[in-house]
């Protein structure tokens, strides 16, 4: 028996043959070119095929792993549309008269050094993600096809270290675990296992894990270590361990089908966000009282052509009948120039987050909007909708929304299509504005949902994927955005609207506490941590502690 040991990042016990993936290193050849514009073409090709798989594997990321986990891809088209990335090909080729492929492999080697000096670990981890666009770079440049893991069977699978390409595009139903010799917690492997509850170690730095392929092995995802040709003793302690976390996973799932009670009585919905029908098989097994969150912008995504209505309403009713009854908040097309879908034939931004995006767009497109609005009306007679706005900034959205959705409704009728008179209409609150102006968009709508994703960055003026503000948004304290939700809480429940919360960071559970302390009536989760959260919920006694979030107690 052998035994490796790494960092564990998701916990798990896996069993199978080990299968190592040897990813290709380009051979990249100094020359020197004469003409240079001729290079420079053949760069901006390169690029631009680029550009376009990695809109492809956004696409499907976002239905594998969802929008949080989907825009490492975003990042690495920013990295290949960065002023300074494309500067430094151009000069090597035109001053340096470099071939193009290894301009970019020049520039690679720049920058990732240039990581590897900050002080940041949190930067120097983000090398796997350069290396992964320049490989994909210096692929088109030579014309080679690019290699995927191929798998046959279910197998743990074994690499230096995995690219976020490589992931998204092999049959995660095979991937039994994973093991990486190379990586870190915040590493794109870290996160998908995280994500799909694969049990995985990285770092185990084993130079000899290659030459173990096809062994028998065990993975120990609780503790990070690998059991290759266990031996009767190591099974014992496997099976001990796999005893104690079936012991937790049955206390869990006691929780289905039971209400969420805080110990003082107080009943709290937990929902489930989804980025697709595939999410919803998870959302279902884990027991989700609802859905909080659909975002009905993956029909849109990957696309040349805009999906028609009839597609959306066969998307939209499938959701509302497998949900039998529980309450469905669809989100309205939440995206735009920050996601860059072809079929919309936006101009590129140099600010999308703050640009034309989401109800914006939606309302600069009313029938675009309203062919949405009809699917999502004709599909409410299946089920308990709720339609949701994104990104509202101020009242006249929510007005010009709502007078679309009554067209949309006109339209129906002329027609003879059946639709549900009750369907509530909600918003985002996920923009400064949203927040001051909360106590009079409360008297508009019928519930509020926070985005406490994009309402921390616009609070906070921190770009998420700005790579270099680590310090900023690793911090865990979120006052500002806890003062914003709070305001909310309070104008909401005093016009008699619920409030809930779709952002990821609503499944921290060191916040449930303070997030029921400020009146959070609902919170919506990725579907595999809905009964961790239900579990929590049932542990807080709101009332009695109640006073140690109110400012003015502690002044006294």
């Amino acid at each position: 028996m052998l035994i490796l040991s790494g960092k564990p990042v998701f916990g798990g016990i896996a069993r199978g043959k080990l299968f190592y993936f040897q990813q290709d290193e380009n051979e990249v050849t100094k020359r020197l070119i004469k003409n240079t514009e001729r290079e420079l073409k053949i760069y901006e090709d390169a690029r631009e095929y680029a550009l376009a798989e990695l809109d492809e594997l956004y696409t499907t990321a976002l239905e594998k792993v969802g929008e949080n986990e989907a825009s490492i891809f975003i990042i690495h088209k920013m990295l290949i549309e960065d002023s300074a990335f494309y500067k430094s090909v151009y000069d090597r080729i035109t001053e340096d008269h470099f071939c193009a492929d290894y301009a970019v492999a020049q520039t690679s080697r720049d920058l990732s050094e240039a990581f590897s000096n900050m002080g940041s670990t949190y930067i120097k981890e983000r090398a796997a993600d350069l290396k992964d666009v320049c490989d994909r770079l210096i692929r088109h440049i030579q014309n080679k096809n690019e290699k995927r893991i191929e798998l046959k069977e279910k197998v743990i699978l074994c690499a230096d270290e995995l690219m976020p390409s490589e992931t998204m595009q092999m049959d995660l139903s095979k991937v039994l675990a994973i093991v990486t010799r190379y990586g870190s917690s915040n590493s794109h492997t870290a996160i998908l296992a995280r994500t799909m509850n694969i049990p995985a170690i990285i770092g185990i730095g084993a130079e000899k894990l290659s030459m173990l392929r096809d062994m028998e092995a065990i993975v120990d995802g609780f503790n990070g270590n690998l059991y290759i040709d266990p031996d009767e003793n190591a099974l014992k302690q496997i099976a001990a361990l796999e005893e104690n976390e079936a012991k937790k996973r049955e206390m869990l799932k006691r929780f289905k089908g039971r209400k969420n009670i805080t110990l003082d009585g107080t009943e709290i919905q937990v929902f489930a966000n989804i980025a697709g029908l595939n999410d919803l098989n998870y959302a279902l097994e884990n027991d989700a009282g609802g859905i909080g969150l659909f975002r009905s912008e993956f029909l849109y995504l990957g696309r040349t052509h805009m999906p028609d209505e009839d597609e959306q309403y066969f998307n939209y009713r499938q959701v509302l009948e497998r949900m039998n009854g529980k309450k469905v908040i669809i989100r309205t097309m939440d995206a735009g120039a920050d996601k860059n879908i072809k079929s919309f034939g936006l101009a590129k931004e140099e600010n999308p987050a703050l640009g034309v995006r989401s109800i914006r767009l939606c309302l600069m497109r009313p029938e675009m909007f309203k062919t949405q609005l009809r699917a999502l009306l004709r599909a409410s007679v299946y089920g308990n909708l709720a339609i949701m706005l994104p990104l509202i900034t101020s009242m006249e959205e929510i007005h010009r929304a709502k007078r679309l959705i009554e067209e949309a409704k006109d339209q129906l009728r002329a027609k003879g299509q059946a639709f549900s008179e009750n369907i509530e209409i909600g918003i985002m609150v996920e923009t400064p504005a949203a927040v001051i102006m909360s106590e009079e968009f409360a008297k508009e709508v019928d519930f509020f949902s926070i985005g406490t994703n994009d309402l921390e960055q616009y609070i906070m003026a921190l770009d998420r994927q700005n790579l270099t503000l680590e310090n900023y948004y690793e911090k865990k304290d979120h006052e500002p955005l806890l003062r914003a939700m709070r305001l909310t809480c309070d104008n909401a429940h005093k016009n008699g609207i619920p409030v809930g919360i779709c952002g990821e960071l609503g499944a921290d559970l060191e916040l449930t506490e303070k997030f029921l302390q400020m009146g959070i009536d609902e919170i919506s989760v990725t579907p595999s941590q809905v009964l961790p959260l239900r579990q929590k919920i049932r542990t807080v006694k709101i009332e009695q502690r109640k006073q140690l979030f109110d400012p003015a107690a502690v002044k006294s």
